[in-house]
């Protein structure tokens, strides 16, 4: 879902390394969230995991994360709504 920030959703800067050990959320570098996924980053299987994992993070369905920015690259910006 792309638009402006709604009252009710948190934009998340995150930093992912893809093609890790472990799927794990690894913790704050600033004002950004570093986390790791085994998933590659090919056919968008490295967001799908991020999203999955921040949903399951924050306790919150899956269909309430989304990815704002970042789409091909490390640094993501994701929305949490």
């Amino acid at each position: 879902m792309k638009g402006p920030a709604r009252a009710d959703s948190t934009l998340l800067s995150v930093r992912v390394t893809p093609r890790s050990a472990l799927t794990e959320v690894v913790g704050w570098q600033g004002s950004t969230l570093c986390v790791r996924v085994t998933a590659v980053p090919i056919d968008e299987a490295a967001n799908r995991a991020v999203l999955d994992l921040l949903a399951r993070a924050f306790g919150v369905p899956r269909s309430t994360a989304s990815l704002v920015r970042g789409a091909h690259g490390r640094q993501k910006l994701i929305r949490i709504a």
